[in-house]
């Protein structure tokens, strides 16, 4: 994706307000060999590119100054309740850039598999992304989750994710992490009607003693 960034010039919390009300929003480029600069970009664009998953979890071409750069998404930083970004971060990266960045998870073919055709079994989605490490132009947009095969009583965990070559996951420790696991269905069990049946024997006697 590519999206077209300008040079900043003024900064501060009360140049970074008026920016805000001309349209635009205020950004940084930082990382590489050049020194962070301060950027602005028009806000109705970036608000629906933000929208897009590929923007988040991919390489972007941003042109600044005539130059197009590859840049990656780092931080956004929203208004608590307006439609409003107050502040976006992107880090310049080429073919040497190692980085760690969540992606997310596409979950794939769970309506084949044996578990939801056969067993009507439901698929809980534990986590909807994950971390990894690899270099930048190895950067995939999303990690897919094959499904077709899971069974009643099953789990898929972080092992069971085929990751390329070069791309590493990032657990913090933790080992196998669950990342979503067959529901089986509920059975619904319909109570007797107790006291609509004590009440027509209530009802029957009043009429006997009539």
């Amino acid at each position: 994706m590519q999206f077209v960034a300008f040079e900043r010039a003024k900064q501060g919390t009360g140049a970074s307000r008026r920016l805000r009300n001309t349209g635009r929003a205020p950004g940084i480029v930082f990382g590489g060999e050049t020194t962070a600069t301060p950027i602005e970009l028009d806000h109705n664009a970036l608000w629906h590119a933000l929208k897009k998953e590929a923007f988040h979890a991919s390489i972007l071409d941003m042109e600044l100054g005539g130059k197009v750069q590859k840049v990656l998404l780092r931080d956004v930083q929203y208004h608590p309740y307006k439609p409003l970004v107050l502040h976006v971060d992107f880090q310049r990266v080429d073919e040497k850039t190692r980085l760690r960045k969540k992606v997310p998870l596409h979950f794939e073919g769970a309506e084949n598999s044996p578990a939801v055709k056969e067993d009507k079994c439901l698929i809980n989605h534990v986590l909807t992304e994950i971390e990894i490490e690899c270099l930048a132009t190895q950067l995939p947009e999303h990690i897919s989750v094959d499904l077709s095969n899971v069974t009643k009583g099953s789990t898929i965990h972080t092992g069971d994710l085929k990751l390329a070559k070069g791309i590493k996951l990032v657990t913090h420790g933790r080992k196998n992490i669950t990342v979503a696991s067959v529901v089986e269905p509920v059975e619904e069990v319909v109570a007797a009607p107790v006291a609509a049946a004590a009440d027509d024997k209530k009802a029957a006697k009043g009429k006997g003693k009539k």
